[in-house]
């Protein structure tokens, strides 16, 4: 174990453990209901650290025959998928590391994962496709060709799947098949949230924007204005926050009444390089970001928006990803040099 921080953490993020996995960090999740953390690289590595020691309790390596692209952990914790450069998904048990499953989708990049809240299904994209597997890996729906590279995935309900590709959103019931909803905008979509009750669909947009739709009344509108795209985008556990990147500054929209039409935003500054990544904590108005800088920092934020920081850290490169622990009482964080961190929360 290796003593990764330049600063001791600050606040409400209180010093736990540090680590290493052999290159780029590219996703961190808790599993087993927060006793292990869960780190893959792009190598095709994955490390199962002890929660609260950080000691290593398991490493896989050379798991997809290329690099891995992406990795999410079964809702209850016991499971987690990955997938790669190879065409593969395959499902690993979080206990011990063995797989449980495997499908090849085709020759093209696996790059999205996304489990239903239930955990019957897990959806992967793999070039302009969408699949639709249950949860011993087994395929039971496949979309048609759309026009472009699937540029994100997620789930509306546990039977419907939204699906972003350039100019449109679209939502399938995947028990049937059939197209449930299109939402058209032309434009190049990056990135894409919905709120926990499925309503508000949210994209971070080519041109520097975010475009939002309400699919109850089809009413769609844009934030515009970001120096960068905004590929990193957060909903908070009621639906009433959208914390965006595309900028050093974190961007809060409130939802809360008639907004965020006509309303200001709430703006988060402390980082000096642009925001890599966004999580609010389950069950609470607090958000953790990192950015290009290195910095993590914890925000506690209003229903408006507006907020100050309550914690900071420092990594040693870019944060690629954060994670909340389920309970909200500790926070993980990966950067580009395979740092790993874990703060205790207050």
């Amino acid at each position: 174990m290796s003593e990764l921080t330049d600063i001791t953490p600050k606040g409400a993020l209180r010093k736990g453990w540090s680590g290493l996995v052999d290159d780029y960090a590219i996703a961190c999740e808790w599993a087993l209901g927060g006793d292990v953390l869960l780190v893959g690289d792009v190598l095709g590595g994955v490390r199962a650290f002890d929660g609260k020691s950080g000691k290593v309790i398991w490493h896989l390596t050379d798991i997809h025959d290329g690099a891995l692209l992406t990795m999410r952990v079964h809702p209850d914790g016991a499971l987690f998928a990955t997938a790669g450069q190879d065409g593969y998904v395959v499902l690993w048990d979080c206990r011990d590391g063995k797989q449980v499953a495997g499908l090849r989708l085709g020759s093209g990049w696996v790059e999205h994962l996304s489990w239903s809240d239930s955990g019957s299904w897990l959806a992967a994209t793999c070039s302009r496709d969408v699949f639709v597997m249950d949860a011993e890996c087994a395929e039971v729906w496949r979309s048609k060709d759309h026009p472009s590279t699937v540029s994100a995935i997620a789930w509306s309900r546990d039977d419907e799947i939204a699906v972003a590709c350039y100019g449109r959103v679209t939502f399938y019931d995947v028990v049937n098949g059939d197209l449930s909803q299109k939402l058209e905008w032309r434009g190049s979509l990056v990135s894409m949230i919905l709120s926990p009750d499925g309503d508000i669909v949210a994209c971070g947009s080519q041109d520097n924007s975010v475009h939002f739709w309400r699919r109850s009344t089809g009413q769609d509108s844009m934030m515009s204005g970001y120096p960068g795209k905004p590929s990193n985008l957060a909903f908070d556990h009621s639906g009433t926050l959208l914390a965006t990147g595309g900028a050093e500054t974190v961007t809060v929209w409130s939802f809360e009444g008639d907004g965020p039409e006509g309303t200001s935003p709430g703006h988060l500054e402390l980082h000096t390089k642009p925001i890599s990544s966004l999580a609010f904590a389950p069950r609470a108005s607090r958000l953790a970001s990192g950015a290009r800088d290195g910095s993590v920092v914890a925000w506690a934020l209003k229903s408006d928006g507006q907020g100050g920081p309550i914690g900071a850290a420092l990594m040693t490169d870019r944060v690629s990803a954060v994670s909340w622990r389920p309970d909200g009482r500790a926070l993980a964080a990966v950067d580009g040099q395979g740092g790993v961190c874990a703060w205790r929360v207050s």
